[in-house]
C-alpha cells in the first residue's frame, strides 16, 4: 500500500472505529510531509460536512495560513463526494489520488453514487429557483470597489 494512503486508510479505521464517522480518511502532503491528516466526523459533529477531505483541507488551511494549497497532494480513502470535490478545487489542491470508488461506498450504505447521478440529471432533487438578482448581483459591483479585496 501507498505510504500516504496507508495514513489516509488508518485514519478512516480511527474513525470508524471511534463511531465519529464512516469509514472515509484524508491525508494532505506538500513536498513529501504531511500537512494534515483527518478522518471523517459526520456522526461525531453531527455536521454532513465533516467529509474526511474537508476535515483535512480546514487542517491544512489552518497549518499553512492559507486558503490557497496549490502544490499539495490529497490521498483520501474514496473517491470524493461532489461536496468534497468542489473544496479540493476551491483549495486548489493539485492532484488527488483515490482508493475506494462511489460504487464501493454504496455497498457500505453512502450515496455518493446517488449524489453523481444527480449532478447528471435534468432533475437535482433541489428546489433551486432564483430570485432578487439585481440587489444581489450588485454585491459583486461593491466587492470589485474594494481596494483590499483578495480573490480566491
Amino acid at each position: 500500500m501507498n505510504k500516504w494512503m496507508k495514513i489516509a486508510y488508518d485514519e478512516a479505521t480511527i474513525g470508524m472505529l471511534t463511531n465519529e464517522g464512516g469509514p472515509f480518511g484524508a491525508v494532505i502532503v506538500k513536498d513529501e510531509i504531511i500537512i494534515a491528516k483527518a478522518h471523517n466526523r459526520v456522526l461525531l459533529s453531527k455536521d454532513p460536512t465533516a467529509h474526511a477531505e474537508v476535515n483535512a483541507i480546514r487542517l491544512a488551511s489552518k497549518k499553512l495560513d492559507s486558503f490557497d494549497l496549490s502544490g499539495c497532494t490529497l490521498y483520501t480513502t474514496c473517491m470524493p463526494c461532489p461536496m468534497c470535490l468542489g473544496a479540493i478545487m476551491w483549495a486548489r489542491i493539485s492532484n488527488v489520488y483515490y482508493g475506494a470508488t462511489e460504487e464501493d461506498a454504496k455497498k457500505g450504505g453512502f450515496d455518493d453514487l446517488h449524489f453523481y447521478e444527480l449532478l447528471k440529471s435534468e432533475n437535482k432533487g433541489l428546489n433551486l429557483k432564483q430570485i432578487d438578482k439585481e440587489e444581489n448581483a450588485s454585491l459583486f459591483d461593491k466587492w470589485n470597489e474594494k481596494e483590499n479585496r483578495v480573490i480566491y
